[in-house]
């Protein structure tokens, strides 16, 4: 089972961004690969920190996370952060170098105990796309297939080191002050911070050496998401120059109206109506699910407003913790139009014990059956 991310970090729930981001300073630098050479445990360790952080550092993939838990970005192969899997120490240091400081040598970057400078892999930017499923797509889970436009390196572009920086993607500069010498580090102008500038651009290429390239992707959605929810396919946004990592594909969740089911949370409902005859005396309907239809026996003498409910008929829980229910809305159609014999028949039944309103102890009110509904 995969370790919680507040506990790696160790801090409790209600950490705030600068508790957060305190802590994980402690911990890159507590298992830093430059501190801990050839340590497998560490360096495993100080991934797990730097996914703990890029979860938890973002409000929107915090609130996903403390709501479905793990669930919400390993589903599928989407990933909260990945970098046990498809990210490596360089995407680390690309995305969270500031977190560290001065900590590992005097510039703020990654020369640390071993020396010389990590390179600043650029990342290309993300793209955003929104899926409609259908009500079944999200009770069984799907695996889709788009087409999406990207951004991708032209054949036949090269790269040379770039001058400026000479391939270290920072200018460093040495000011003296009164407390001594003070050595800090910015992204090189030149390069972007990438080391690398273009050498050759082939015919048809912008000026980053990118051309414009239509490609399908396969989405591999998890059962039980909901309207709204954002989900990553890493490395197939738009891909960076030189040897910078491929941005990240977002996915944006949403519904299609289903024409008989409506959902609420985990729980689906629906309408059904049956005549006064039916209801009277019982009978069999035939409803609609998410994974098909079923036909469902009403009990004669059912009145209009019962509810029956379908346990494990309604949506999987995103982070798997059991189905909802399918609850079934019983109502008793009155005719708005009667022959002269049916009016004459109901006539005569007005008065007849049996067609007088009694209702049993056990026949619950409107208000009770909506406080069933919610607890």
């Amino acid at each position: 089972m995969k370790q919680d991310y507040y506990e790696i970090l160790g801090i409790s729930k209600g950490a705030s961004a600068a508790e957060i981001k305190k802590a994980y300073r402690k911990k890159a630098i507590q298992y830093h690969p430059d501190k801990n050479p050839d340590d497998e445990k560490a360096e495993e360790m100080f991934k797990k920190a730097a996914e703990a952080y890029e979860v938890l550092s973002d409000d929107d993939k915090r609130a996903r996370y403390d709501q479905y838990g793990h669930a919400a970005f390993e589903n599928g192969g989407f990933g909260g952060g990945g970098f046990g899997g498809g990210m490596n120490m360089d995407d680390i240091f690309s995305q969270f170098g500031d977190i560290f400081g001065g900590a590992f040598g005097g510039g703020g970057g990654f020369s640390g105990f071993g020396g010389g400078g990590r390179q600043r892999r650029v990342k290309g930017s993300s793209l955003k796309i929104r899926l409609k499923l259908t009500l079944e797509e999200i009770a069984n889970g799907v695996e889709k297939k788009v087409k999406v436009r990207r951004k991708v390196q032209a054949p036949g572009v090269t790269y040379k080191t770039c001058e400026t920086c000479n391939g270290s993607g920072q200018m460093t500069r040495i000011t003296n002050t009164i407390l001594g010498r003070m050595q800090t580090s910015t992204t090189c102008s030149t390069c972007g911070g990438a080391g690398q500038v273009m050498d050759k651009r082939p015919a048809g290429a912008d000026g980053q050496g990118m051309l414009t390239k239509e490609e399908t992707v396969s989405i591999k959605i998890p059962a039980g998401v909901v309207e709204g929810m954002q989900l990553k396919v890493s490395g197939k946004g738009n891909e960076a120059p030189g040897n910078g990592i491929s941005g990240d594909l977002l996915v944006v969740i949403e519904e299609k109206e289903h024409e008989a089911l409506k959902r609420e949370g985990d729980n689906l409902h629906y309408d059904l109506y049956i005549s006064f005859s039916e209801a009277a005396l019982g009978t069999s309907k035939e409803i609609d699910t998410v994974t098909g239809k079923v036909r469902i026996k009403i009990e004669s003498g059912v009145q209009s407003g019962k509810i029956l409910r379908l346990r494990g008929k309604g949506i999987p829980s995103v982070n798997g913790y059991g189905k909802g229910d399918l609850l079934v809305h019983i109502n008793v159609w009155t005719p708005k139009t009667l022959t002269k014999e049916q009016k004459t028949f109901f006539e005569k039944m007005a008065e007849e014990e049996n067609f007088v309103p009694n209702p049993e102890k056990s026949d619950k009110s409107f208000f009770e059956k909506v406080k069933d509904m919610f607890s």
